[in-house]
């Protein structure tokens, strides 16, 4: 039997002991073996805080972003072969999808929000300036850094991917290396998982590490620095808390425990409305789904006492439609347990629950390809607790499975009552159309949740479910839940990060946030800022404007364009007892203005304007005073670009505008687009002249098989394809693709070398020479480039087709001669 081997200092390493037999959930066949025994955890936790530190934490926030998506799409792309072993654990195909595919989106959301919102520094700057000395010389903020150490998680059984993946989504992304330590139970699916991660070769050495069995003593070589992410049961992770070596050295926890989480029936919800509709489908896929092994199941039913007959029997007709049985069938709806001990300790529970409540459904299924005897399928039960302010038990003990409690309440206090008597859960949902309801009901048990999920007939289509944490909301709760914080978007960075204050002069800060501060030394020159590139600006760079005098007639116009008609702009006579000696220019005047006087007029790299932050305006303009500008670059974020956009950056740049008394009148932070420098050549002739005047025929190519002839003639082809001169008849690519690979043309990426022309046979990629020798087809070649930009200014809006890439306008013909012209000439060495 495979013996799942262990991932720790660089090394795939086995036990050495006989290891923990993991069995298959819903055939009962053992599957294989876990084994930590005779590992070194000291030294793992070690090589994790010395080479994994100083590997993550010297990248910057935005390259560890794309670092998760190359490595989920590595994952994406083997995720067959994770559905069969998740089918093993008694995962249905849906269940399975919300683990493998939900960690993998996990990942993806990580990645973006880091490309949009973090930056591309090993430093995060987190809030704004603080101006703490009367004259601005002395100023304070924040920063935030991988804390020193290695993270250790711990998880639980039922979700093997997700489980692992939410965890280092965020533990990654802050810089901070991690050994996961998922549950014996399943572990062979994270195990097959971790190993395509690590295969990827994308993440840097000591990044990760797996134990892939029984914890051992780990925890007792953890030290300060470190922290500890646990999933799992409170009594557990209490225990886990406690320990000398954790609470001693000041470890930081993070606990994620099983929760008695509820959902809450209007009393507007009566049968025939959508919303009782909703509640029956929604209690029975969170009964349902993994089987009920999920921290965020509907465990309590709270129903108005009158419809308790009603939500009984619909529901118990619900769960009497869903087929139960092997997830490799396609009727199955509910799968197993994970294993047996894991139904006999639901079963324990069970009993448990009968102490004191009635049993009220007790599903009597027909599995689906599949034996009771042989896996670990258990029918679902609903209990009933007729008082339940007086029988406890519903409130205290969870049967991890598909079992859940029905409960009646009178009113909102008393469903909000009921919801609290949980002592914390994860999620708690309200279903109803009576907004009075669900804001008072919410505001009274939100003390007792992490998150609670509104449904009704308004959000039900778009809806994504009681059970589903999400990326960019905060998954924990207090209480019984643990108090832990996991996800939340950038929030959930935090946990990883250490926050450190940082106080010095304006040139200081500016020096070590990267991020230019008011009154920091500006630098001045000759070119204009919006003339660099992304790569080019440097935080700093400014510019001093020319003055403008402001009139009458700029403010009377100004009314009159943007109909702002407000009185201290436009009556002199009711000025009396305001803050303003005489009519005076609108503060949206004065910006623009002053973008009048910062812009460059001139073509460049600057795009567009993205955005407006922080505008605030100081003191009034009247007619006659003069304003000039001081324009800095304050802060550069690097920028993930999709689809068709051209490759590019956010510049933040600092606004001042100042009269003619040096007095600050108004100070804004707007946000361009730069451009980022592009890695191909110039369309203009005189460029591409100058380069393949440098080819002869003796010139050696880098790669491929053309002659120095060959490679002109089937560049001037190409042209001659752009003018419709032939004008191809056919785009090879399927329709459902054509949009890639058109949306291809814009990205910096280059075409790969020795890459076939797609479509063609290998002797249909040259064409035969026209041209006599190599100095006439070159001028033949340059001849053609003319053509084409005379061509394109006398006819803007022609199309020509192209085989592999359909219609093209002139802005995609140029992007693909860019990328071709600079494939080629590379491919010989000229550039």
């Amino acid at each position: 039997m495979e013996k799942l081997k262990n991932y720790i200092y660089g090394e795939w390493i086995e036990g050495t002991g006989n290891g923990v037999p993991l069995y298959n959930a819903v055939t009962g066949e053992q599957v294989a073996v876990s084994d930590t025994e005779g590992l070194n955890f000291e030294q793992a936790l070690d090589y994790g805080r010395t080479v994994g530190y100083k590997n993550l934490s010297s990248m910057t926030f935005y390259d560890r972003g794309e670092m998760l998506k190359k490595v989920a799409l590595y994952l994406l792309e083997r995720k067959k072969k994770y559905y069969e072993l998740s089918y093993k654990t008694g995962a249905t195909h849906a269940d399975s999808w919300v683990d493998i595919e939900g960690g993998f989106g996990t990942f993806f959301t990580y990645s973006g929000l880091a490309k949009r919102m973090l930056p591309n520094t090993p430093f995060w700057v987190d809030g704004e300036t603080q101006k703490i000395s009367a004259n601005g010389t002395f100023l304070g903020t924040h920063i935030l850094t991988p804390s020193e150490g290695v993270s250790i998680q711990i998880n639980a059984y039922n979700f093997p991917v997700w489980g692992m993946l939410e965890k280092l989504s965020t533990s990654l992304l802050a810089g901070v290396p991690s050994i996961v330590k998922p549950s014996p139970f399943g572990s062979y699916l994270t195990n097959a998982v971790f190993q395509d991660m690590i295969e990827s070769g994308v993440l840097p050495e000591g990044a990760l590490q797996l134990v892939c069995g029984e914890p051992g003593n780990i925890l007792d070589y953890v030290q300060d620095g470190d922290s500890v992410l646990f999933t799992g049961s409170a009594n557990t992770g209490r225990k886990l808390k406690s320990l000398p070596s954790v609470a001693g050295n000041a470890v930081r926890f993070n606990m994620e425990a099983d929760s008695l989480n509820c959902s809450i029936l209007g009393l507007d919800a009566k049968p025939g409305t959508p919303e009782f509709d909703l509640f029956i489908k929604e209690v029975r896929t969170e009964m349902t789904t993994k089987a009920g092994q999920k921290c965020t199941a509907i465990r309590r039913i709270i129903v108005p006492e009158h419809l308790i007959g009603d939500v009984q029997n619909a529901l118990s007709k619900a769960l009497d439609q869903t087929k139960i049985g092997n997830p490799l069938s396609r009727e199955t709806r509910m799968g197993s347990l994970v294993g047996k001990q894991q139904y006999d300790e639901v079963l324990r529970k069970v009993d448990l629950l009968k102490a004191e409540t009635e049993l009220v459904y007790d599903g009597k299924h027909e599995l689906v390809d599949a034996d009771y005897g042989q896996g670990a399928f258990m029918s679902p039960k609903l209990f009933l607790n007729d008082k339940p302010f007086e029988k406890n038990i519903s409130h205290d003990v969870e049967a991890f499975g598909p079992v859940s409690t029905l409960m009646p309440y009178k009113d909102a206090e008393e469903a909000a009552a009921l919801a609290k008597r949980g002592k914390g859960s994860l999620v708690g949902s309200i279903i109803s159309h009576d907004e009075k309801f669900i804001a008072e009901t919410s505001w009274k048990m939100a003390s007792q949740h992490g998150r609670i999920f509104v449904l009704n007939r308004d959000n039900a289509k778009e809806s994504t479910g009681h059970g589903s944490p999400l990326p960019t909301l905060m998954h924990g709760g207090p209480g019984r839940a643990g108090g832990g914080e996991e996800m939340g978007g950038l929030n959930g960075l935090h946990f990883f990060l250490q926050k450190t204050a940082i106080q010095g002069s304006p040139d200081v800060l500016t020096a070590i946030t990267k991020v230019y501060q008011q009154g920091a030394e500006k630098k001045f020159a000759d070119k204009h800022p919006f003339q660099k590139y992304f790569e080019d600006v440097e935080v700093g760079d400014s510019l001093e404007t020319a003055g403008r005098t402001v009139t009458d007639a700029d403010i009377v116009n100004f009314s009159n364009v943007s109909w702002d008609h407000f009185y201290a702009h436009t009556d002199a006579t009711s000025l009396t007892g305001t803050i303003f000696d005489k009519t005076v220019a609108h503060g949206y005047f004065i910006l623009s203005a002053a973008a009048g006087l910062f812009v460059s007029g001139k073509k460049g790299p600057v795009i567009a304007n993205y955005g407006l932050e922080n505008c605030s305006f100081f003191k009034p303009v009247y007619a006659g005073d003069t304003i000039t500008v001081y324009l800095t670059a304050k802060e550069k974020i690097n920028r993930g670009v999709k689809g068709r956009n051209i490759p590019s950056g956010v510049v933040k740049w600092l606004v001042e505008v100042v009269n003619q008394r040096d007095e600050v009148v108004c100070v804004a932070t707007i946000l361009t687009l730069v451009a980022k420098h592009s890695p191909f050549i110039d369309l203009n002739v005189k460029n591409v002249q100058k380069i393949v005047n440098g080819l002869t025929e003796t010139t050696p190519l880098n790669w491929g098989k053309m002659s120095a002839q060959q490679m002109i003639e089937h560049l001037e082809h190409g042209v001659l394809v752009s003018l419709g001169e032939p004008e191809a008849d056919k785009c090879f690519t399927p329709e459902e693709q054509l949009e890639k690979w058109q949306d291809s043309l814009y990205n910096h990426r280059k075409m790969p070398k020795d890459f076939p022309a797609p479509f063609l046979a290998e002797d249909e990629t040259l064409l035969e020479l026209k041209h006599k020798n190599l100095e006439i087809a070159k001028q033949s070649f340059l001849d053609t480039l003319k053509r084409f930009s005379i061509y394109y200014k006398e006819n803007p809006q022609a199309e020509h087709m192209n085989f592999v890439f359909g219609k093209l306008n002139r802005e995609m013909w140029e992007l693909m001669h860019k990328k071709h012209f600079t494939h080629h000439f590379e491919q010989f060495g000229l550039i």
